[in-house]
């Protein structure tokens, strides 16, 4: 038996086992490439948050809900539930001035606004454009925006 014959011989031995790896690992180097491929294409931007015609209705729908509920609640419930309304506002005031530019206060994710810092992000982001309800309860003077 000389070189050659041993030759087909391992080929012959070995092309069942060559085969198989193509077929496992084929996929895998086939998702690969595509991959690096998609990444080394330019993304379009990502919106950073939602639209703003949502945060400006969820924002209104909150007002609104503030409005109502310091004019019907009992004191002990209203407390409480002021407060979360008024951070829930506070969170989606921030968001829409993000989205606007307008400036605003960085506050953690655990930190809410302060009614004077509330009331001057409110104002600040209805002079930009944003439609707010024209009574916002406490958070001005008289009540208007």
């Amino acid at each position: 038996m000389d070189v050659w014959d041993v030759g087909k011989l391992a080929l012959i031995v070995a092309t069942p086992t060559l085969l198989g790896a193509v077929v496992v690992w084929a996929p895998k180097w086939c998702g690969a490439i595509a991959d690096r491929w998609e990444a080394s294409r330019p993304q379009p931007p990502q919106p950073l948050g939602p639209p703003i015609e949502q945060l400006a209705a969820d924002l209104r729908r909150l007002l609104r809900l503030h409005s109502e509920l310091t004019a019907s609640a009992h004191l002990a419930m209203r407390a409480h539930r002021l407060w979360a309304i008024e951070a829930a506002i506070g969170a989606r005031a921030v968001d829409a001035a993000r989205a606007l530019g307008v400036p605003h206060p960085e506050i953690s994710l655990y930190e809410t606004l302060t009614r004077r810092q509330l009331h001057d992000l409110l104002m600040a982001l209805a002079a930009s454009g944003l439609v707010l309800p024209a009574r916002v309860g406490p958070f001005t003077s008289d009540g208007r925006i």
